[in-house]
């Protein structure tokens, strides 16, 4: 475990992708993507967004993979947004009360991860490897703790 508080979100990600390489899955270089199993896996990171907007975007789950100086549209399977700031309840709510969007959709909430003991809010109903592989990669790496976004949301209720 590394004791050094993480790093942004962005080099959490480029970190994660340069070590999956060794899994053998198909990584992007300029773009927030992993291909497993001809499946796309998108990483969105952000700072805040509204919850009719998320929808709209996590629905069309679609992202663009670069081939030489081209550019294809391709559907992707699994989405995980990153959040700099805690999403809105809202916007969780939302993710939980569609199931087919609560499978195809993963939110972290990364603004815990600067504190001494580093926490993510999780919500991650889908059975993507590559997410799994990326909570094992924050809890080895970085020694982050998971909080269920669910359990959070409920409490507050």
């Amino acid at each position: 475990m590394n004791t050094l508080s993480a790093p942004k979100v962005w080099e959490l990600i480029r970190s994660f992708k340069d070590e999956s390489q060794s899994l053998g899955w198909k990584i992007s270089e300029h773009e927030d993507w992993v291909n497993v199993d001809d499946q796309y896996h998108n990483f969105l990171w952000t700072r805040a967004i509204n919850p009719s907007t998320f929808k709209k975007i996590a629905k069309a789950s679609r992202c663009a993979v670069r081939e030489g100086v081209s550019y294809r549209v391709v559907n992707v399977a699994y989405t995980a947004w990153l959040f700099s700031e805690s999403p809105s309840e809202d916007l969780v709510k939302a993710i939980l009360s569609d199931e087919n969007l609560a499978r195809t959709t993963a939110v972290y909430d990364m603004s815990g991860l600067q504190l001494s003991k580093p926490v993510c809010v999780k919500l991650n109903r889908t059975d993507s490897r590559v997410f799994k592989e990326f909570e094992e990669y924050l809890q080895k790496r970085w020694g982050v703790k998971f909080k269920s976004a669910q359990d959070v949301v409920t409490a507050e209720v």
